[in-house]
């Protein structure tokens, strides 16, 4: 007779941080870095499942937590295919960023423009590896 288990919920867990794969670490770094305004704050050599990986740390006040991104390269593997995931910005000025971001050597692929369905701006950008962010600007009334 198999025992009976009691079914708890799970704890609530928030959601954390992002991961992205890169390819030119060193080089994505300075253009989150120029594009968006973050910091680095830690750098680390590890393993995935007996996988070398690298990590950069990035952020606004810390490398943790909130809007922060780690940036991860699979030195032994080739550069990962773009567009597993969108990053998302919230910014004041989506016009200063917009042009930070093709300063910094990134491209613009949508807008900017005004949604329809909410109160925003809206600009779809690309990084120099092609990764896609939706870059948003809350307008007045919104």
């Amino acid at each position: 007779m198999t025992p009976t288990v009691a079914r708890r919920d799970p704890m609530p867990t928030p959601y954390s941080f992002t991961k992205l794969v890169v390819h030119d670490l060193k080089g994505m770094s300075a253009y989150y870095q120029q594009a968006y305004g973050l910091k680095e704050f830690d750098r680390v050599q590890a393993e995935i499942e007996g996988e070398a990986i690298d990590e950069v740390f990035l952020g606004v006040e810390s490398g943790h937590g909130p809007g922060a991104i780690t940036l991860l390269q699979y030195p032994d593997r080739p550069a990962p295919t773009p567009g597993a995931i969108i990053l998302g910005f919230v910014t004041e000025d989506l016009d200063a960023l917009v042009a930070a971001v093709e300063a910094s050597g990134g491209r613009v692929t949508d807008g900017p423009r005004t949604s329809e369905a909410a109160p925003v701006r809206v600009a779809f950008t690309t990084d120099p590896e092609g990764n896609l962010a939706e870059n948003v600007q809350v307008v007045a009334g919104g």
